[in-house]
């Protein structure tokens, strides 16, 4: 018997989210478990819970939805299973990037389709991120901080076929764009990437990205 993903929906809007019961309830191995309606009870639902996914809104009372996957993720980083999807909109591109820091695994458009509200769950869930290279190089190329004109050496930590793979994934590139960029299997490429987030210590390969932009290994603009 198939275990099912276990969801919990944070927003401060009821009908926000019994249409997103009613969505992920009609879905085979998919259930939710828990609401809230504001950031601290957010918090408080996933500790006693935890959940699988958790939908996430911004914007709630008390605490918003930012802080909330703050405290929920903690420092625990890449060892933290709970995956985090944020609920926004693309006209604040700045929750994007400070959601990625606090350590969400990807952003949901509250105006998504039915199929993309479930699509996000298996996504995460899998250990995926749900952002697209397009999105990737927007919100990345915007909000980083200013970094070295020149690029960073490898982390000591990779090799150099994994630094390479690095690169192309920092720049927004996919496994199948990877892989033909090098010459490799896309097979190949997903153990890689797989290989860089556990010795960088890193969730998704969307943090991987906001790693090579912190750490100088590429830069908005730089070829």
């Amino acid at each position: 018997m198939t275990t099912s993903l276990r969801v919990v929906l944070a927003d401060d809007q009821d009908l926000v989210r019994a249409g997103f019961r009613v969505i992920l309830g009609t879905e085979d191995g998919i259930e939710v478990v828990g609401e809230a309606r504001d950031g601290l009870e957010a918090v408080d639902v996933v500790a006693r819970l935890q959940p699988d996914v958790v939908l996430m809104d911004v914007q709630m009372p008390g605490i918003d939805g930012l802080e909330a996957t703050r405290r929920i993720l903690g420092p625990a980083g890449a060892g933290n299973p709970i995956k985090v999807v944020i609920l926004t909109t693309f006209d604040r591109e700045d929750y994007l990037f400070e959601a990625l820091r606090a350590g969400a695994s990807g952003f949901l458009l509250k105006n998504a389709s039915p199929e993309d509200l479930v699509d996000s769950v298996r996504i995460v869930a899998r250990g995926d991120a749900l952002l697209s290279p397009e999105v990737t190089r927007r919100v990345i190329a915007r909000f980083t901080a200013p970094v070295p004109s020149t690029p960073s050496r490898r982390p000591p930590e990779l090799t150099d076929r994994e630094f390479e793979v690095l690169v192309h994934l920092a720049r927004g590139a996919s496994n199948a764009e990877i892989a033909a960029a090098l010459y490799l299997g896309e097979t190949t490429v997903k153990t890689h990437v797989s290989r860089i987030l556990a010795k960088l210590g890193l969730r998704d390969r969307t943090h991987a990205v906001v790693f090579a932009y912190e750490q100088g290994i590429v830069a908005p603009g730089r070829p």
